[in-house]
């Protein structure tokens, strides 16, 4: 099973600088196990206690996981996952 993830560029230093990578699992939590398997330390930045980070914002085919079912959301051949991690602050 095939499903594009697009990964931020403060996270890209874990994917040798790599824009876009594939990886497999039938839900959000097995997908990032696996890329983890490939991109050693890249779940730890995405996921604490069993959750996707507070501040990590993932979508699933441009719909917010945290809106479905978070990381136990189911995956098919094809999706495309994207990570983006928030943004806070500015001038006054």
């Amino acid at each position: 099973m095939a499903i594009e993830v697009r990964i931020p560029t403060i996270l890209r230093t874990y994917t040798d600088g790599q824009k876009a990578v594939e990886g497999g699992g039938s839900t959000l939590a097995e997908l990032f196990s696996d890329l983890e398997s490939r991109h050693s330390g890249i779940e730890e930045r995405l996921v604490e206690g069993g959750e996707v980070r507070r501040f990590i914002n993932v979508y699933l085919n441009d719909e917010d996981v945290r809106f479905l079912d978070g990381i136990n959301t189911e995956l098919t051949d094809g999706d495309s996952v994207t990570i983006l991690p928030a943004v806070a602050g500015g001038a006054r």
